[in-house]
C-alpha cells in the first residue's frame, strides 16, 4: 500500500494509528526526523514506519523513502475523512446574470454569486461565499465559509481555500499631499493556479495594474499577508503570519517560515529558505537559507546569535579588564617621580 520494505515480523496486527509519543499497543506510528530516534526505544507502538536510512528497530518497521507520506497514506486507508460536503444549489444562493456554473457544482446558503461569474465542474462553495463579477473560479475546487473572492479574479483547478480569506482586496495604495492620504485606484487582479491551497484568514491583494500571481501547488498556512504585485513561484510553502511587501517575486520551492517578514521589491531565488521571525531587507539569491533581522545567510546569524547571548559575561570581561587598566596606571604613576630622581641622579 506504501510501497515499502518490511523488516521484522509482518505478522503483526495493525488496529490503529497514532503519533510516536501517543502511540499503544496494536497501533503503527512513524519516525521522519532522525533526532527523534531515541522515541523508538519507548514507544508502544506495535510497528513503525520509519526512513530506508534505519537499520535496526525494537518494533517491526516498514522503511520507506519518505515516512511522512507514507503515514498519510496510511491515514488516509485506516482513517477515511468523514467530512461530507454539500450537494445541489440552496435556494438561497443569490446568482447573478450571466454566470455560468458548472456540472455537479454545489453552493450552500446565503453564498453570492455576482454576474457572469464562471464556476467551474465540481466546485464546492461554502456557506456565505461570495465570487465578484467577472470573476472565473476552474474545476473541484473547495471554497469554505465566509471566503471573499472579489471581482476579475482567476482561479484555477483543484484549488483550497479556507474560512475567512479574502483574494482581490485592493492593494494599499495612497499617495499623501500635506499630510493628506488619498487612495491610488487598484485596477489589476489575482491569479491562483492549479493546486493551491490556501488557509484561514489570508489576503491576498490585487495588483495595482497588472496581476497578483500565487503558482501552481504552493500552499500558504493562515493569517498570511500577500501585498498587490506580489509573484509567489511553484510549489512554495508560505507559513503562519508570514508579511510580503508589494512587488517582490518570490521563486520555485522557496519556503517561508513563520512570521518571516519581506520587504517590497526584492527577489527571492529558487529553493531559498526564510527562517521563522526572520526581517529579509534585500533580495535572497537561490539555495540559500537565512535568518534574524535583517536576514542574514543562516550560519553568520546564527553566529552572531551566539555572541549576542554572551554580551552580559563579555560586559564583565570588560569591566574587570577596565579595572586592571586603571590599577596599572595607578602604579606606573606612582613609579615616575623615582624614575625621574634616578635619571637626575645618574
Amino acid at each position: 500500500m506504501i510501497g515499502g520494505e518490511v523488516i521484522g515480523d509482518g505478522n503483526v496486527v495493525i488496529t490503529g494509528i497514532c503519533g510516536i509519543k501517543e502511540a499503544e499497543e496494536g497501533d503503527i506510528t512513524f519516525l521522519a526526523n532522525p533526532k527523534y530516534l531515541p522515541l523508538m526505544q519507548h514507544t508502544k507502538a506495535s510497528a513503525i514506519i520509519a526512513s530506508s536510512d534505519v537499520k535496526e528497530s525494537p518494533r517491526p518497521m516498514i522503511r520507506t523513502e519518505n515516512p511522512s507520506l507514507a503515514f498519510a497514506k496510511m491515514v488516509q486507508l485506516m482513517a477515511p475523512n468523514e467530512i461530507r460536503h454539500p450537494r445541489g444549489i440552496h435556494p438561497t444562493v443569490v446568482i447573478g446574470k450571466g454566470v455560468t456554473l458548472g456540472k455537479e457544482v454545489a453552493i450552500e446558503p446565503y453564498a453570492v454569486i455576482d454576474d457572469h461569474a464562471v464556476i467551474g465542474d465540481g466546485t464546492i462553495l461554502y456557506m456565505g461565499v461570495y465570487v465578484g463579477h467577472h470573476t472565473r473560479i476552474g474545476e473541484g475546487c473547495l471554497i469554505y465559509p465566509h471566503v471573499t473572492i472579489r471581482e476579475r479574479v482567476t482561479v484555477g483547478d483543484r484549488v483550497i481555500i479556507h474560512s475567512g480569506s479574502v483574494i482581490g482586496s485592493d492593494g494599499f495604495g495612497f499617495s499623501t499631499v500635506k499630510g493628506v492620504h488619498h487612495k491610488i485606484p487598484q485596477i489589476g487582479t489575482v491569479i491562483i493556479e492549479d493546486d493551491v491551497e490556501i488557509g484561514a484568514n489570508v489576503t491576498i491583494d490585487r495588483a495595482r495594474f497588472d496581476k497578483t500571481w500565487i503558482k501552481k501547488g504552493t500552499k500558504i498556512d493562515n493569517l498570511v499577508q500577500i501585498a498587490h504585485n506580489v509573484v509567489v513561484g511553484e510549489n512554495s510553502v508560505i507559513v503562519s503570519q508570514t508579511g510580503i511587501s508589494g512587488s517582490t517575486e518570490i521563486g520555485n520551492n522557496v519556503i517561508l517560515a513563520g512570521q518571516s517578514g519581506i520587504v517590497g521589491h526584492i527577489t527571492i531565488g529558487d529553493n531559498a529558505v526564510i527562517a521563522a521571525q526572520a526581517g529579509v531587507t534585500k533580495s535572497v539569491p537561490a539555495n540559500t537559507c537565512v535568518s534574524g533581522y535583517p536576514a542574514k545567510p543562516h550560519i553568520q546569524a546564527k553566529r552572531m546569535n551566539a555572541a549576542l547571548q554572551r554580551l552580559p559575561e563579555l560586559l564583565k570581561t570588560i569591566a574587570r579588564l577596565q579595572k586592571r587598566i586603571e590599577e596599572l596606571e595607578i602604579r606606573l604613576n606612582e613609579q615616575t617621580p623615582w624614575q625621574e630622581q634616578h635619571k637626575k641622579a645618574g
